[in-house]
């Protein structure tokens, strides 16, 4: 599939039959590999020259604009895709690959009647692509909420000794509680260990002997326990801190922890939930814009058309994938067309799109 494409018109003289003839040959002699495709276009209400004038004012605008949002959920498709480490699907329109639907264009009068005003098909797609863009705003907002406190779990789950969640590490039987004893929880850095093991039942009176005990370790702490009365804890706690040993709060509850994995439990089907429908909408979503950019592309084709080549619309509007090394040459063989069909000069009001004596513009589908 290409990802560049140009969309162009070149004026008709008698007919636009053997014009395409001309352009076919021409291509497939000087330019083999460069695919070439018809781009049908109905017969859509001119209006007045002012208003096609005032409409092409905003064309640019509006195309930067379309083209922006379907790169957007093109690229949030290949983000979830990536996050899942599933393989992509194809983009389609309606069952149709995006490519396939461009270069076989047929316009949707069910959907833009062809005898309503060119202004209000272009606002009408406008404010569908713009209702789009807004629910894929909130859409992603609910679903990085829920990324969002899903990280925030992990990196206290998976962060230093000194910051992390300690629920997951120490086990009811780890803990004495009572009246008169309490187990605090220390951070001891890697290096100190021997430091602390040789020194913790003096950091204040009436810590239990031989009570500290490591379980666990990472690459910056080691984490034990150690049991004293619990009237002397803070004494403790000072002592320690002095010494560059930190005593983490820590109370142990069954029912905490086992609301935290269900927190988390749920928290991961809540992702995944979403993921999934935020992906499907974006296929959907994607086809919807990628349908209304064409049907814009149309219109732009047609107004700018008659603005270069004048009335009565007398043109032949096709779509050309060109390869980087041909680009020369077939803008070369369109120039030449363009010229050989307007001896009469027909340039009309329409100023040089992309620069050149014919109409043109560049679609990108990445």
């Amino acid at each position: 599939m290409a990802s560049r494409y140009w969309v162009v018109s070149l004026p008709v003289k008698d007919s636009a039959s053997p014009l395409w003839n001309r352009l076919q040959d021409q291509i497939s002699r000087h330019s083999f590999d460069t695919p070439l495709y018809r781009f049908s276009i109905p017969n859509l209400r001119v209006g007045t020259l002012d208003s096609l004038l005032s409409l092409s004012d905003d064309l640019l605008k509006s195309n930067s604009f379309l083209e922006s949002v379907s790169h957007k959920i093109r690229r949030q498709i290949e983000d979830l895709e990536r996050v899942s480490g599933a393989e992509s699907n194809a983009l389609t329109v309606d069952g149709v690959p995006v490519d396939s639907y461009l270069t076989r264009f047929v316009w949707d009068e069910a959907k833009y009647p062809t005898m309503s005003p060119l202004k209000e098909i272009v606002d009408g797609i406008h404010s569908s692509v713009v209702k789009i863009e807004d629910d894929l705003k909130v859409r992603l907002a609910e679903y990085n909420n829920v990324r969002s406190q899903l990280n925030a779990i992990n990196r206290k789950q998976s962060g230093s000794l000194a910051v992390r969640d300690l629920t997951s590490l120490v086990k009811p039987e780890d803990i004495i509680s009572s009246e008169h004893l309490i187990t605090l929880l220390a951070v001891v850095p890697k290096y100190s260990q021997k430091d602390w093991l040789a020194s913790y039942e003096t950091l204040t009176n009436y810590v239990v002997p031989r009570s500290s005990k490591k379980l666990f370790e990472d690459n910056e702490y080691a984490l034990y326990t150690v049991t004293l009365f619990r009237r002397v804890a803070d004494n403790f706690r000072t002592t320690s801190r002095e010494k560059g040993f930190q005593i983490r709060d820590f109370e142990y509850s069954s029912e905490a922890q086992e609301g935290r994995k269900q927190e988390m439990d749920k928290l991961v089907q809540d992702q995944e939930s979403l993921r999934g429908s935020l992906l499907q909408w974006c296929y959907t979503s994607y086809g919807e814009v990628f349908s209304s950019w064409m049907h814009f592309c149309a219109v732009r084709i047609f107004a700018e058309s008659i603005l270069r080549y004048g009335l009565p619309p007398s043109f032949l509007s096709c779509v050309v994938a060109p390869a980087t090394k041909s680009e020369k040459k077939i803008r070369s063989i369109l120039e030449g067309l363009s010229d050989a069909e307007d001896e009469a000069g027909m340039a009309g009001l329409g100023g040089d799109v992309d620069g050149h004596p014919y109409v043109s513009f560049t679609i990108n589908l990445l």
